[in-house]
């Protein structure tokens, strides 16, 4: 596919663009921007964006994606509460750390064991319930998503390391199963994951000196 048939597909893409994908692409980039700024309302914005994508991925015959929402939601209303706490002074308990190699060892292996589950049940629904499935870019996309929730949740610079590879591996995913808008929203939060992980790893670095 050249770059003339690829700007083809994303403008055909944007035109058929349904309400609710917009509403979801839309809430998607501020949740992210509200991340950036650990500010808690990154936690509501993002419930509307999983909300939705729980069905359009389902839709899309996009089954760990659709688990990875579901599993937004939950971590969503785990990290609202998380990043709520504060001390007998009003201040926030939870601040931004570098994870330890400990917990860098403990992140990849949660990563993988997510993946290998993830890519086998896939790879079992292709079979006979959902052929339009992608169970290796699927399942690596979805469980570095996982990883990347977690973290955050517990404010962990290195979410954005996983937010990277997440928003890496979707660009191309989503515009093959025809969610051109969503592939692009991918395109900006890829940035976005960037400049957060040089604003979480200077956070940290001010937290700790």
């Amino acid at each position: 596919m050249n770059l003339t048939e690829i700007y083809r597909q994303f403008v055909t893409g944007l035109q058929q663009t349904g309400a609710l994908e917009f509403i979801a692409v839309m809430m998607g980039i501020v949740s992210v921007w509200f991340s950036r700024k650990e500010n808690i309302w990154v936690y509501p914005t993002g419930i509307i964006n999983t909300v939705i994508y729980i069905y359009l991925s389902i839709k899309g015959q996009l089954f760990g994606e659709a688990s990875v929402n579901i599993f937004y939601t939950i971590m969503s209303i785990y990290g609202w509460v998380l990043w709520s706490k504060k001390d007998e002074h009003h201040q926030t308990i939870l601040v931004i750390k570098h994870s330890t190699l400990k917990e860098w060892g403990l992140h990849l292996l949660f990563f993988t064991t997510l993946y290998l589950s993830i890519f086998f049940a896939l790879s079992y629904l292709k079979q006979d319930f959902a052929p339009g499935a992608i169970p290796a870019a699927d399942a690596f996309a979805s469980a570095s998503a996982y990883t990347g929730m977690l973290l955050m949740a517990r404010k962990k610079v290195e979410s954005w390391i996983w937010w990277i590879i997440t928003n890496t591996a979707s660009i191309p995913l989503y515009f093959i199963k025809g969610y051109v808008f969503t592939s692009f929203q991918f395109l900006v939060l890829l940035v976005m994951a960037f400049a957060g992980l040089v604003t979480w790893h200077r956070k940290a670095k001010y937290a700790t000196s």
